[in-house]
């Protein structure tokens, strides 16, 4: 129901727009370096999917634009991301209310798609940079689910997180330019933190070309739930503007 949503509020966006519109898909391979785990938070063996699977797992997200003028705008993202391994762990895990042995091999998922819409202002612009701030609502549904024979169990967490976003972009000549793109925020209960480098080549103004790399981290520990993630993405997109 919320991609059918997402999917729907992008359409009519489009056929609505009186300024220009733009979307990108982004692909390309990730590693996880960081997966640290405990549910419930208290009671829960605390334990890391990164002993279950470093990488590579495949990723992709959509970006739609709409750019009101030369200053407002906003950005849609999809986002969905679900990696599975299977390894073995030394130690039993007590995990959402199932224990799993030992020695014998556990599979491990974890979800974590991403809903975002950004309001996005353009401060300052000069013959080689550009900066951009603003603000990110961002949906996540996320889950964390084992298996290990018969046995299996999982914790889902569906929420809305406030972020704020920065980008900035040098221009090197008239086709090539490179750019940042920021959104994150940090509180005691938690953090998120999505931040990509990469350099673009712009052949015509309709078509953009880049890659680059892309970093993902965060996590929250409360009385529920313990989860900390670092995922590292190499990235390429492709840009069409209308």
């Amino acid at each position: 129901m919320m991609k059918r949503t997402f999917l729907v509020f992008l359409v009519l966006m489009a056929r609505n727009a009186v300024g220009s519109f733009s979307t990108t898909l982004e692909l390309g391979p990730l590693w996880q370096s960081r997966n640290d785990v405990g549910i419930p938070s208290t009671g829960g063996t605390r334990f890391s999917l990164v002993d279950a699977g470093t990488g590579p797992f495949v990723a992709y997200r959509i970006y739609a634009g709409y750019k009101l003028n030369d200053r407002h705008g906003f950005r849609l993202l999809f986002a969905p991301l679900t990696v599975s391994a299977t390894g073995t762990y030394g130690q039993n895990i007590d995990f959402a209310g199932s224990t799993y042995s030992a020695g014998v091999p556990l599979t491990a998922t974890y979800q974590f798609n991403s809903y975002r819409l950004t309001y996005r202002y353009r401060f300052f612009k000069s013959e080689k940079w550009e900066w951009q701030i603003g603000f990110t609502g961002k949906i996540r549904d996320a889950k964390i689910a084992l298996a290990q024979g018969a046995t299996a169990s999982e914790s889902t967490n569906v929420g809305f997180v406030p972020l704020l976003h920065l980008a900035g972009s040098y221009q090197l000549n008239e086709a090539w330019r490179v750019f940042f793109d920021l959104d994150g925020l940090a509180a005691p209960q938690g953090r998120a933190f999505d931040l990509t480098l990469q350099a673009a080549w712009q052949p015509t103004p309709l078509f953009e070309f880049s890659g680059g790399y892309r970093t993902v981290e965060g996590g929250a520990s409360n009385t529920t739930v313990f989860n900390f993630t670092w995922l590292h993405y190499l990235v390429v997109a492709a840009t069409a503007r209308f």
